[in-house]
């Protein structure tokens, strides 16, 4: 399996937080959240068919996780909190179910453990559209004119541009993902959802995200919900941020 794209900061020698992102994205953007964490190392990487890592196939649950796996050893990473947002929480579920022993605590933001079939196919549909843009303006103008983000500022797309639009030969600009990869992700979110990690584990959920969650009451599950949508990380910076801090500093 090959390894992926890794971004780090922090503390080399503090407690490892390992996060992942979801469909479309990439691992840079945890850089806000670990500024958040003081004295831990946080690791984020970029999945297979997104940002940096390899976009060649398969993108099944088995090879994500393998690729997981043997990405953090790579690093020296044993054990550790693994922090997933949307598809990202789905995967740090399957992990903690089939490597348990690597999930110290798990963090699972507005996480897609399950999507109706006919949601993950109109999802999956829409990605063979056209996603090329004429300026980065246009690319930021479509995002938040998709009606999933709801107080997200500008500014942080214009950073998310910055670290994840990449210009092509044909001079248009398009994010760097693979669709393919994104389609054969919403089909894997169309499937039962894993179990909650056994781990002590918490849940941020958006009251205003679509993917509904209900998370069933357990010990050892926190939940806490904050007023935006799907994309808590950019709605709900600050909530969200300080229950991730909260909860680590309690562990």
């Amino acid at each position: 399996m090959a390894r992926l794209a890794t971004h780090e900061w922090g503390d080399p020698a503090g407690a490892p937080v390992v996060c992942l992102h979801g469909v479309t994205g990439h691992g840079e953007r945890f850089g806000a959240l670990a500024a958040r964490l003081p004295g831990r190392r946080v690791v984020a990487f970029d999945l297979r068919g997104h940002g940096r890592s390899t976009w060649e196939a398969p993108w099944t649950v088995e090879t994500h996780v393998a690729d997981l796996v043997e990405t953090a050893r790579s690093l020296g990473v044993e054990r550790a909190t693994w922090l997933g947002h949307s598809f990202g929480g789905r995967l740090v579920a399957e992990l903690a179910t089939r490597e348990p022993l690597v999930v110290e605590r798990a963090v699972l933001v507005d996480p897609a453990l399950h999507v109706a079939p006919a949601d993950a196919t109109a999802r999956a549909e829409g990605m063979r559209a056209d996603m090329s843009f004429a300026t980065p303006d246009e690319a930021i103008d479509a995002r938040l004119a998709d009606g999933t983000l709801f107080t997200t500022p500008r500014s942080m797309l214009e950073d998310e541009a910055k670290m994840h639009l990449e210009r092509h030969a044909d001079g248009l600009w398009r994010w760097r993902y693979s669709p393919a990869s994104v389609i054969a992700a919403w089909s894997v979110m169309a499937s039962a959802a894993p179990p909650l990690p056994a781990a002590p584990t918490l849940v941020v959920l958006g009251e205003r995200s679509w993917i509904p969650n209900a998370i069933p009451a357990r010990d050892g599950v926190v939940v806490v919900r904050v007023p935006g949508g799907h994309s808590i990380l950019w709605d709900d910076f600050d909530a969200a941020a300080e229950a991730v801090a909260s909860f680590l500093a309690a562990a």
